[in-house]
This record gives structure tokens, C-alpha cells and sequence, in this order.
């Protein structure tokens, strides 16, 4: 092992490998045994007195309910290598935002009158201030204006389309309410001339708490938009959905809802759901929380899109006919156990070819608090990448900070993804950006993570009807009754519904070999200077794209320097490319000539390009021509490469099918 893997570790501050108990009056604790077989440990726990809760023979591991006299004991008996007794400890909670008000992600657009729904999530009461708007000439002038039925006192600009309201006395919005804020026109609102993103409007309360109106797209009731931001769309055009791929989602439970229990035909596809919590297999895994029902909403929604200008034949969800394992391991708040979600992994890899499993989603990540590889969900997960199952886990949403990947994310192996938004514009990719919530690496072990980025940004999707988010962010539900999300987790459950779409297509695929045909396909984000817009630690290889993957995507080179056979056995373990720069600050050799020094816009720019044919093509380089070598000073030779791919294109577009 190297320096730079335990500078980096210390720099985290990771915890070392056993931990002290914090159990008050020798009261029973959750406590996971590791050692040379299940079985044993098992019997050692029954001798001693303690509660058997999980048996875990993946990672040669169980699960128990011990006092700290019973896991004294059992510390250093014959066959018991590693005890982890501080399961039941719980992170601390973040302290809740200082403005805790949100506002409704759609209007209400009646002829002349335009409504706007806000709401106060936290305890006290809000009094609202102000409100500015701006509003396109054909609405004509604003005639009136009330919050909560009050009217508001208008000071319009120079523009007579522009104004800010102002309320005699700050209007409250008692703590759990919903008020909302009506504004009536001249001029009856334009049905398909005008579009939300046309109105400005933010409303700002005491303290300086604002909330302003998204651009949001144009026809909610007809499409969710992803599907065709991430090349999906012309996929199904052609009949490829994901059928004959079955694809385990790990979370938490699905709602009964047949646009994500029956596929495009209709025919049931949930081949099987089992309740890791539990610890047994049921007829439905119950989702109190709707966060799975969301991840598979994206993953696999079978219900077609409708908007006029759509492709035909299109889906909202990626992979609609892929087939469905459901894995529940996580609560109604949302959290997950650690011996649940082995215990999880462990029934998809004993169940893999029962069901034909390819494909896990993992949309969840945490602090990591151990090495990679002594991880015991990681120990899992990499016993299912080498069954022949693809692991895709979520980044995280952590960011902007250097080594914020969470785990299982930070685990080399799996495919880890991080998120982009589209600013709300499907066919314009210069305004695609990397959030600031999108964790970025290096890993604890010096890896470079993500290994892409996915769209991840305002999602919408299916949801329980009185679930945990639906309770919890009110404003984010539509009309229409889908409920939008933004994350890495609703990244990664996309790019598990291109992994499905692949392997319909390629099916004798490797895990590694799906892994290096995304990353070597993916689209770079590049400045106009020719350097990266992105560091590896924030892009990795880039936007993956589905077509890309398909037509110039490489095997051979996923995972490429590392030995999962060795790192299972424990036998070696790997270190990435990361080091220390003189600041203590993670950095990559000659990550300075890589990356541009301007920083990235947030939306349109400019000088941003996501790929390599967009950046030679751009107007300064020639339409027409590719342009002229780049810099030789550069790292990046993007002009040949450009070419190669270009070559490589047409000589497919020869090739007889």
C-alpha cells in the first residue's frame, strides 16, 4: 500500500477498523461478527447467549444482538477475526435550513389568472415581503395581485412588464401552511405560445428568505423529458426496452402501481420481492418511504410519452420492459441498516440465476468508514460484480467538496455515478452543468470517482400517494399526481436503465466489459481552450451516452489494473491515481494541464462542449473542416481522436447489418 492512500485516509478522518461500544447498562446492541465461516460464528453467538439477526455467509459474516460482556467473550475466540459493535450508532442530524419555505415546481394557469402555490415547512410563522415579477407583453398589464386571499400593492417598473409587490404589513404563512400567491392579468395566458419559463417571479419572506419560480418544461402531462436527454427515446423508437433483463433495484420497496409493476404489454414483471428488514421474501415490499418507487419510476416506467413533438414510440421510464427484482431494505424514513442491505445483496446474488439478474441499482450512499475493501457492503457488492451482476451506485449528493463519495459509491469495481442537470432544455446541451450537490472525489483509496455523470436533475416520476416525500416536499409534487426529484440517486437509477437497454442488445456482456463500454464512450465536458471543463474527480470519463456506448463503446478496459479475485480473497488491495498536493489537498499528476482555469458556468456557456465531435465543431474551429490540431502543449489530442472517431462511424455505416 502507498503513502498517498493513507494521507488521503487520514485527511478523511476515517475510523479504524474496530470500535468502541456506546451501549448505557450493558443493554443488548446490533453487532456484526466476521470470520472464517458463517457457520461457526454463528454457533459461537447461540453459545454465548446472544440473539442471531442476520446470517451473512457472502462476506462470512453474521448479524447479532449481543451485551458487551457477550461480544467480550466472543473478541479474539478461535475463528471470529473482526467485530464492528457500534451498529447502533446514529449520526448526528444536520440542523434544519435557516429558510425552510419551498414553492409549488408548476403553476396554476387559468385564462387571465396565474397561481402559485408556497408553503412553510418549518414550526414558526413566515411573513412575506415581497414578491418581484416579470411577465412577456402579451399578458398584457397585471390587474391584480393577493397571497392567502390578501391583496397585494403593485409598483410596476419602467417596462409596465415588470413589478414588485409589496404587502402593507408582512402577510404570514403559519409554520405547516400552504398559501397561495394569484395574479390576474389583462390578457388571458396563450395556451402552447407561452411557457412557465417566460414568467420571473420570486417571493421573498422575512430573514431573506426567497424561493423563486423554476423554468420547468413545457408539457408535464406529456412527457418526463429524460428519456430523451439521454438518448433513450430513439432506442425505443427502435424496440429496444430493456426486455429479457432483469434488474434488482435495492431500496425501498415498490408502490403496486401497474405503470411500474406491468410492463408495455401489460404483463406483470416483478419476478420476485423480498424484504431484507424482514429477512423474507413477500408477496409486496411495501415502499413507505417512495423513494424506490421513484428510482424504479426512472429505471423502468412503463407508461408512453404523449408530447406532440416527442420521438415516437418513446417511454417515460429508460428500460420499461426491463424485468423487476425488489429488494426492501430501507425504512420509512429512509435509512438503511448496514446487516439489512448485505443481507440484501446477499438474496440478489443467491437469487441471480433463478430471476437472470444482471443489473443491481444502489441508490444510496454514506460517509465511508472503512478502506474500500473492508466495507462490509462493498465485501458484498463485490461478490456480485463477480457473479456476473452490474453494480450501479449513486455518487452521492455531498458535493461540491473534494472526497465527498459516499459508499458503496467509493468502491472501484461498481459503476459510480455522478449527476447533470439539463437547466431545464432538452435539446440544448451547452447549458448542461454539474450541480453543486454531485459528490466529488478522489476516493479514501486515491480511485477517481464518479466514473460519469447522468442526468439527475428535476426528475419526475411515480411515487406513493402519502408516502415519507410526498409528506415530507409537498411542493415538489404536479398535477398530474408524478413527484420530482433531483440527485445522484435518480442518476444512477437511469444509468442502471441504459445498462438494461445495453444488455438487451449486447447480452453476453462481462460487468467490467459494460463498464468500459460506458466510460470509454462517454462525452468529456471541454472548454473552448481545449482542457477539460471538469476535473476527473467531478466528470470521471464524462455524460455517458447510450449511442455512443452502442456504436463506439471498447471491452477490455473496464476495471483495467485491478484483480477482483485477489481483492475478494484479501489477498491484495489497490490504490488509484490520486496524490497529496503540498496544500493537503487531493490532486492528480498533472491535473493543472488538464483542467481549464476558468471555472464552470453554471448553465449556458459559452465555452463548455460535452463531447468530442461537439468541441471540434463548435463555430471556432469549422462547421464543415474539423479544424487544425489543438495545441501541442495540450494533454489532449482531441483533433485525432476526433478523427478516429469519425472514421471509425463511418466505417460502421458501410458495414452490412
Amino acid at each position: 500500500m502507498g503513502g498517498n492512500i493513507n494521507g488521503l485516509l487520514r485527511s478523511l478522518g476515517a475510523p479504524t477498523l474496530c470500535f468502541l461500544a456506546a451501549v448505557a447498562h450493558g443493554q443488548p446492541a446490533s453487532v456484526m461478527l466476521q470470520g472464517e465461516a458463517a457457520e461457526t460464528l454463528r454457533e459461537q453467538v447461540l453459545a454465548v447467549g446472544g440473539e442471531l439477526t442476520h446470517f451473512l455467509p457472502i462476506i462470512d459474516a453474521i448479524g447479532a444482538r449481543l451485551t458487551p460482556a457477550q461480544v467480550d467473550q466472543l473478541r479474539g475466540a478461535a475463528g471470529v477475526h473482526r467485530i464492528i459493535d457500534d451498529l447502533d450508532r446514529k449520526e448526528p442530524e444536520a440542523p434544519p435550513p435557516a429558510c425552510q419555505l419551498g414553492a409549488g415546481l408548476e403553476l396554476d394557469i387559468d385564462g387571465h389568472v396565474v397561481r402559485w402555490r408556497l408553503f412553510n415547512k418549518g414550526k414558526d410563522s413566515a411573513g412575506l415581503e415581497t414578491v418581484t415579477l416579470a411577465w412577456p407583453e402579451t399578458l398584457g398589464e397585471l390587474d391584480r395581485a393577493s397571497f392567502a386571499g390578501r391583496a397585494l400593492t403593485a409598483t410596476l417598473d419602467g417596462s409596465r412588464q415588470g413589478a414588485t409587490l409589496l404587502a402593507a404589513d408582512a402577510l404570514p404563512l403559519a409554520g405547516g401552511a400552504a398559501a397561495t400567491l394569484q395574479l390576474e392579468f389583462s390578457r388571458p395566458w396563450p395556451s402552447g405560445e407561452l411557457h412557465q419559463r417566460h414568467l420571473n417571479l420570486t417571493a421573498t419572506f422575512a430573514d431573506e428568505c426567497a424561493v423563486e419560480l423554476i423554468p420547468g418544461y413545457d408539457d408535464n402531462d406529456g412527457d418526463s423529458y429524460y428519456s430523451t436527454v439521454a438518448g433513450a427515446d430513439l432506442l425505443h423508437r427502435h424496440g429496444i426496452t430493456g426486455a429479457g433483463v432483469t434488474v434488482a433495484v435495492l431500496d425501498s420497496g415498490l408502490w403496486d402501481d401497474p405503470r411500474l409493476t406491468r410492463d408495455t404489454q401489460g404483463e406483470p414483471r416483478v419476478l420476485a420481492s423480498y424484504d431484507a428488514i424482514a429477512g423474507e421474501e413477500v408477496s409486496i415490499a411495501f415502499d413507505e418511504s417512495g423513494h424506490g418507487s421513484h428510482m424504479t419510476s426512472i429505471l423502468a416506467q412503463s407508461r408512453p410519452v404523449t408530447r406532440a413533438e416527442a420521438t415516437p414510440g418513446a417511454w417515460r421510464g429508460i428500460a420499461p420492459d426491463a424485468r423487476l427484482v425488489v429488494v426492501k431494505a430501507f425504512s420509512r424514513e429512509g435509512q438503511g441498516d448496514l446487516l439489512d442491505i448485505v443481507r440484501g445483496v446477499q438474496w440478489i446474488v443467491d437469487h441471480r440465476e433463478t430471476y437472470g439478474i444482471r443489473v443491481i441499482n444502489l441508490s444510496f450512499a454514506a460517509k465511508p468508514r472503512w478502506p474500500y475493501w473492508q466495507d462490509p457492503i462493498n465485501q458484498a457488492l463485490m461478490r456480485a460484480w463477480d457473479a456476473g451482476i452490474v453494480a450501479v451506485a449513486a455518487a452521492g449528493n455531498e458535493g461540491p467538496d473534494a472526497m465527498t463519495v459516499g459508499s458503496p459509491g467509493n468502491l472501484p469495481y461498481l459503476l459510480t455515478v455522478g449527476a447533470i442537470t439539463d437547466s431545464w432544455t432538452v435539446h440544448d446541451p451547452d447549458d448542461d452543468y454539474l450541480p453543486d450537490f454531485s459528490s466529488r472525489g478522489p476516493t479514501p483509496s486515491a480511485h477517481i470517482k464518479p466514473d460519469l455523470v447522468a442526468p439527475g436533475g428535476h426528475m419526475a416520476g411515480l411515487t406513493r400517494p402519502g408516502s415519507t416525500l410526498t409528506q415530507e416536499f409537498p411542493e415538489y409534487q404536479l398535477a398530474n399526481g408524478d413527484f420530482v426529484m433531483t440527485g445522484t440517486s435518480q442518476a444512477a437509477a437511469l444509468v442502471s436503465g441504459l445498462v438494461a437497454l445495453l444488455l438487451e442488445v449486447e447480452p453476453e456482456l462481462t460487468p467490467d466489459d459494460v463498464k468500459c463500454k460506458f466510460m470509454s464512450s462517454a462525452n468529456p465536458a471541454i472548454s473552448a481552450d481545449g482542457r477539460l471543463s471538469y476535473s476527473p474527480f467531478e466528470q470521471g470519463a464524462g455524460a455517458i451516452s447510450i449511442q455512443r456506448a452502442l456504436t463506439l463503446g471498447d471491452t477490455g478496459c473496464g476495471n483495467a489494473g485491478l484483480n477482483l479475485k485477489t481483492d475478494i480473497a484479501g489477498e491484495d488491495h489497490f490504490e488509484g491515481p490520486a496524490v497529496l498536493a503540498e496544500d493537503g489537498s487531493p490532486t492528480l499528476p498533472g491535473l493543472e494541464q488538464m483542467v481549464t482555469p476558468e471555472p464552470p458556468e453554471k448553465g449556458h456557456s459559452e465555452s463548455r462542449r460535452w463531447g468530442i465531435k461537439a468541441h471540434i465543431e463548435r463555430p471556432q474551429h469549422g462547421m464543415s473542416e474539423p479544424g487544425t490540431p489543438e495545441d501541442p502543449q495540450l494533454p489532449f489530442d482531441w483533433h485525432s481522436l476526433y478523427l478516429e472517431e469519425k472514421a471509425r462511424m463511418e466505417q460502421l455505416s458501410r458495414t452490412p447489418e
